[in-house]
């Protein structure tokens, strides 16, 4: 076993878009590490813009000792700086992306170095390529890997969990429905989010080849199958059209749901997941926009636009320079899930379900959920590459989501 490390959490990526935020809320967070203080440094390839992030973090939080926080020069180019930064901390919390071209140095460096990883990366083919490749080596060296610690993928992956525990029998399916609402001064996303779905997209097949690799056997499929939407809907249950989710979240919860099957012998819960788009015109918007999304992807000149070009294509969606701060706080999601199930005492294999619950994840739009797993790790004695939910599933995450404004709550429970 290696010596406790000088530090409980290192910020790698410091001085990126996510990693300022990040370090405001660890700096936040401090007070309440163990025995009262938390020890953490921030670590990033430019030494000038990492000691600039903590200068501004200084400022905005009135906190003039930020500026004494360590800064450790690292680099996913060289592979030893990396190891000399996870020696010197018990979890690294990663908000280097896209993750497909950076993400594996660190995971490979942590797993070695014996420092738990966590990450918000949004990439399936990441996520899962990781477990695939190196869940068998975490376990062996009792380090934790857990991606997709943002939004929207806790909320989804944990608020199927909540819904299956506030159930009375046995839940068997669940259709979620994303919302998200902004202020006045609107709102957009991250160019590292707009080239992860660029590249996800153009690389779809390789992902489905690495799904065949895990040889898994399908799931099983309890109670009555969930029903199927199509590409386009008008959603009565939140009242506006909606389209599939093209998201992780999918990929995120079905994983959860493999593992609490196989390690915990729990009936797996179907799982589909929608986002609202609005009225017609937002219809005809979205079509549009995808359709050239989709084509542009398949060529390399129109990869290259997408990246180049993120305002024009994505109308607006999406920018180089990212929401700013007071976009991030007028924006808010409220994330519905509709499930059914089998009463207590039904038999899941016998006639349709009985009953039906409906809950809701109101919370503000934000990456630095991942700040309120790090404790956790301080903690853990086992290993390997989890989804949150399969990681934390039996944890208070839920009540310290709660806590920090991420609210769970149910709004219906009935009789079919």
């Amino acid at each position: 076993l290696r010596t406790e490390p000088p530090y409980h959490i290192i910020v790698f990526g410091a001085s990126g878009f996510t990693g300022r935020f990040v370090v405001e809320e660890v700096a936040r967070a401090c007070p309440a590490g163990p025995g009262g203080t938390l020890r953490w440094a921030i670590a990033g390839r430019s030494r000038d813009r990492l000691e600039k992030v903590l200068l501004q973090a200084a400022q905005a939080l009135s906190k003039p000792e930020l500026r004494s926080v360590e800064v450790i020069v690292a680099d996913v180019a060289q592979p030893e700086s990396l190891a000399i930064m996870c020696k010197q901390g018990v979890v690294v919390l990663n908000c280097v992306g896209p993750y497909r071209f950076y993400g594996e140095p660190v995971v490979k460096a942590c797993i070695e170095n014996g420092a738990h990883y966590i990450d918000i990366c949004g990439e399936p083919q990441f996520l899962e390529g990781m477990q695939l490749k190196y869940h068998s080596k975490a376990q062996e060296k009792r380090v934790y890997v857990i991606g997709s610690c943002g939004f929207d993928s806790i909320p989804a992956d944990m608020g199927i969990l909540y819904t299956r525990d506030q159930f009375k029998g046995t839940l068997t399916a669940v259709e979620s429905f994303l919302t998200v609402s902004t202020g006045p001064e609107g709102g957009c996303g991250h160019e590292a989010t707009w080239q992860s779905a660029i590249f996800g997209f153009a690389d779809s097949a390789s992902l489905r080849s690495l799904r065949k690799k895990f040889g898994h056997k399908p799931l099983p499929v309890v109670g009555a199958p969930i029903k199927k939407r199509g590409a386009l809907f008008y959603s009565k249950e939140i009242q506006q059209y909606s389209i599939p989710f093209m998201g992780s979240d999918p990929s995120v919860v079905r994983r959860t749901q493999r593992c609490m099957h196989q390690e915990h012998q729990q009936a797996p819960v179907q799982y589909a997941a929608y986002v609202g788009i609005g009225g017609v015109f937002s219809v005809a918007k979205t079509f549009f926009a995808g359709l050239m999304f989709w084509l542009m992807t398949k060529f390399s000149i129109g990869r290259s636009l997408l990246i180049q070009f993120p305002e024009v294509f994505s109308f607006g969606l999406f920018s180089k320079a990212g929401p700013s701060k007071k976009q991030m706080e007028g924006t808010s999601f409220c994330l519905s899930f509709f499930g059914e199930g089998y009463s207590n005492g039904r038999d899941p294999s016998q006639g349709k379900p009985d009953a039906a619950i409906t809950t809701q994840i109101k919370g503000p739009v934000t990456d630095v959920l991942m700040v309120l797993l790090m404790q956790a790790c301080l903690y853990i004695n086992r290993g390997g590459v989890y989804t949150p939910g399969s990681a934390f599933a039996r944890t208070t995450l839920i009540e310290r989501l709660n806590k920090h404004g991420v609210q769970f709550c149910v709004t219906n429970a009935r009789k079919l």
